[in-house]
């Protein structure tokens, strides 16, 4: 109450450097209160497991090369698999496409998010995906570049809905002329 006493004070005199520093005060005072502030649940890192993903190489399982990656989650997520700066594209198609095989509660499909002029865009290949436990399937996502437009970077992601395994090999970025 006295410090709504106080500016109402400081606001008849129009001293609005005094009012503005009080309302700061009491602006940091209410939203920065620790005291207010209930803890709702704390995760352990001390087993890396708590986090629900686990990403190794896999000498056993590959579509080609000396192995793939292995990707288990324990929910949905997404992991960036690459990025490429610079690529040489214009008026052009730009195509991200990996071999990938599942045992998934759910589907994964790839995403590419392009940097052009300062913002972001993506493409997300949901209609191409694998689900359940399937072998290796090549699954893509394309992009279109038109005149001018010409992207900074590149990233390559993997979207998995769901719980379970993915193994990702054989990535590949190539471009197509614009039909």
């Amino acid at each position: 109450m006295k410090i709504v006493l106080a500016l109402y004070h400081f606001s008849l005199k129009g001293n609005l450097e005094m009012m503005i520093m009080l309302l700061s005060l009491v602006a940091s005072l209410l939203l920065g209160s620790p005291a207010l502030a209930q803890e709702l649940k704390r995760i352990s890192l001390d087993d890396p497991s708590a986090i629900g993903l686990q990403i190794q190489g896999d000498s056993a399982v590959k579509a080609e090369g000396k192995g793939s990656i292995r990707i288990t989650t324990k929910w949905p997520t997404t992991v960036c698999l690459g990025e490429v700066s610079g690529p040489d594209i214009e008026n052009a198609k730009l195509i991200y496409r990996s071999k990938v095989k599942s045992d998934l509660q759910g589907t994964a499909f790839l995403e590419m998010w392009a940097h052009v002029g300062g913002g972001q865009y993506f493409s997300r290949g949901m209609n191409d995906v694998v689900q359940g436990k399937s072998d290796w399937k090549t699954i893509q996502t394309p992009f279109m570049f038109q005149k001018g437009q010409k992207p900074t970077k590149v990233t390559l992601n993997i979207v998995i809905n769901g719980s379970g395994t993915v193994w990702v090999d054989d990535i590949v970025l190539s471009k197509e002329p614009l039909k």
